[in-house]
């Protein structure tokens, strides 16, 4: 790293140490309940899938994906998140929900539920 005038920083070298510590675990934390969420989500692909069947819908439903990206568009400015990066973000998780959406409908067609 660039030396900075590190005085204003902390105290101590233990201060600075213990926040790295403590904020590396709470990091730790966040991913775990991330990683969560992510698999709760992807879960309710089965749910949406067997939903499209009935209504005779597309996997891919361009109105819904709208209001996703409208909504992490705004989500991103009121959360000063780089919007890019957020969209990144809901592009992975929007192929994994249809992937699995796709895994399911070809299980469903070859009799294994």
């Amino acid at each position: 790293m660039d030396k900075m005038n590190k005085e204003n920083l902390f105290n101590n070298e233990d201060e600075a140490k213990n926040i790295l510590k403590n904020s590396r675990e709470e990091i730790d934390k966040i991913d775990n309940e991330i990683i969560s969420l992510i698999s709760k989500r992807t879960l309710l692909a089965k749910d949406i899938i067997n939903a499209k069947i009935f209504l005779d819908m597309d996997i891919y439903d361009k109105k819904r994906e709208k209001v996703i990206y409208d909504k992490v568009s705004k989500l991103a400015i009121d959360k000063n998140i780089d919007k890019s990066i957020l969209i990144k973000i809901m592009n992975i998780l929007t192929k994994l929900s249809k992937d699995q959406q796709k895994e399911i409908l070809k299980r469903k067609k070859n009799g294994k539920h």
